[in-house]
């Protein structure tokens, strides 16, 4: 197979990205462009956005673990009407696909949030954040029931026509109950995981590390988390996934789409490397050159588990939840 012969174009639903790389929310913002052909990004999520502006949590807000980064931002951000005054116009001006991350503290807020957006000239999709652990209203205690998983997912879409991503949260029992909920809901992709709840505490002071106390776990420590997760959900429901957990090169992706997943998001990695998104386009053109495949659609859920191996099981055929 010749590199020219290989096409990373990617379907997410009607979400149609040049390829399946994308820089997750919260972790890419503007000052990345002078460092980065962001051009060549399958695209971007921006960091959540809220109604009202969010002062975010006391510091300290991250503490770096030994395989991994604790954060409890808090979803400080200047709300949505200086996204579109301020912000959006010059996101807009990028040459790349953009996804806007959207949270609330009750499900009136996402579908407002989802109102106002759904006339945004440059917004390409929605991304409803049911899974933030470090906010005390809303956020993940959508994420972590069904029914109000639905409810929310339910609300946005009925309030917007833009493709809707739905980000899920690890702090559950049952990945798959709640995915199906969303799908159910009117989620067209899913995106998975989020951070996983932590806590680091100082033996000197006997204090968290973090002001709010416990926060949320990313980086290289949840990938396994991550990639079972995304295998689990693949299995259960025919919907595209998008990848997120601990990936730092095109080996980490590459393990992501064998599981289930159709796109990657890169999130704690770009503070280490800004240029690893790249990187990662990089080596998995490569990667699909040396092993003879036309495009990411071959390596999607082509995990090969040996005769006798066991997962859980979330068969298609479930029963549908009722709401």
């Amino acid at each position: 197979m010749r590199k020219d012969e290989i096409n990373l174009e990617v379907h997410l639903g009607r979400l149609i990205l040049k390829n399946p790389v994308l820089v997750a929310s919260g972790t890419f913002s503007y000052e990345y462009t002078e460092l980065i052909d962001i051009s060549k990004l399958g695209a971007v999520v921006t960091k959540a956005v809220t109604l009202r502006k969010r002062r975010g949590n006391r510091p300290p807000r991250t503490w770096e673990t030994s395989c991994g980064l604790l954060n409890s931002i808090g979803l400080e951000n200047p709300g949505v009407e200086h996204f579109l005054e301020k912000d959006l116009p010059r996101w807009r001006r990028w040459p790349v696909k953009l996804i806007v991350n959207v949270a609330g503290e009750t499900v009136e807020e996402y579908a407002e949030l989802a109102r106002i957006l759904d006339g945004a000239e440059g917004v390409d999709a929605l991304e409803a954040n049911i899974s933030c652990p470090n906010i005390r209203e809303g956020g993940i205690f959508f994420g972590v029931n069904p029914e109000m998983s639905y409810r929310v997912i339910s609300a946005m879409r009925s309030r917007t026509s833009k493709p809707l991503i739905a980000k899920l949260t690890p702090n559950v029992t049952d990945i798959v109950s709640i995915a199906r909920a969303c799908v159910e809901a009117g989620a067209e992709i899913l995106s998975l995981i989020n951070t996983l709840r932590g806590l680091a505490i100082d033996p000197d002071t006997f204090r968290p590390r973090l002001g709010k106390g416990f926060g949320g776990l990313s980086g290289p420590a949840i990938k396994p988390l991550a990639v079972g997760m995304i295998h689990q959900v693949y299995r259960a429901l025919d919907v595209p996934l998008i990848g997120i957990g601990g990936i730092l090169d095109y080996r980490d992706a590459v393990e992501f789409f064998l599981a289930g997943a159709r796109a990657v998001a890169v999130g704690t990695g770009n503070f280490v490397n800004p240029r690893i998104p790249l990187e990662i386009i990089e080596g998995l053109t490569k990667f699909l050159e040396e092993k003879g495949m036309r495009g990411v659609e071959d390596l999607v859920g082509k995990v090969r588990f040996e005769v006798g191996a066991t997962w859980p099981r979330f068969p298609r055929t479930e029963g549908e939840l009722t709401i």
